[in-house]
């Protein structure tokens, strides 16, 4: 069981910040084959990310909001962006792959990705009776009292 955090807490995380959402849909439940070597791609990629080591990468971490659908937390969109383009990682191969088997078929299989830039200070995050979970996997949890008490205390801090 994941270890439930009772008391309030905030996510502190310095300087600026990358959140990346990216998901898929399918569209066409016939592929078996080829949706099931889709279906592998993600977790394959979030498993090599989360056994580099951050420093190397940008990757603070991410969470699972369901099969098909991630937040990404990164240090920069250059980190973001330098691991996409990498040929000695994994996401550049599989992306050619996907192009190559989905090339003719593009409405089978939708993917999608939202990229925000946040700068330092311009979030804020409170989770209380949860685990580690969101921006407070990929950041410090710390106590959400004094100036961290209210959600506009947590912005201007």
């Amino acid at each position: 069981m994941a270890d439930i955090k009772a008391e309030r807490l905030a996510a502190k995380i310095e300087g600026d910040f990358v959140v990346f959402l990216i998901g898929a849909r399918i569209n066409k439940w016939w592929r078996v084959r080829d949706l099931l070597w889709f279906a592998k791609t993600m977790p394959k990629m979030l498993r090599e990310l989360s056994n580099l080591p951050a420093q190397d990468t940008g990757f603070l971490g991410y969470q699972s909001l369901s099969t098909f659908v991630n937040v990404q937390y990164w240090r920069s969109f250059e980190h973001l962006e330098a691991y996409a383009r990498s040929k000695d990682h994994t996401h550049f191969p599989e992306w050619i792959e996907f192009n190559r088997r989905f090339k003719s078929s593009r409405s089978d299989v939708g993917i999608w990705h939202e990229t925000y830039l946040v700068r330092d200070g311009a979030y804020e995050a409170i989770y209380t009776g949860m685990p580690e979970y969101g921006l407070g996997k990929a950041a410090q949890l710390v106590p959400a009292t004094g100036s961290r008490e209210a959600a506009r205390q947590r912005l201007s801090s």
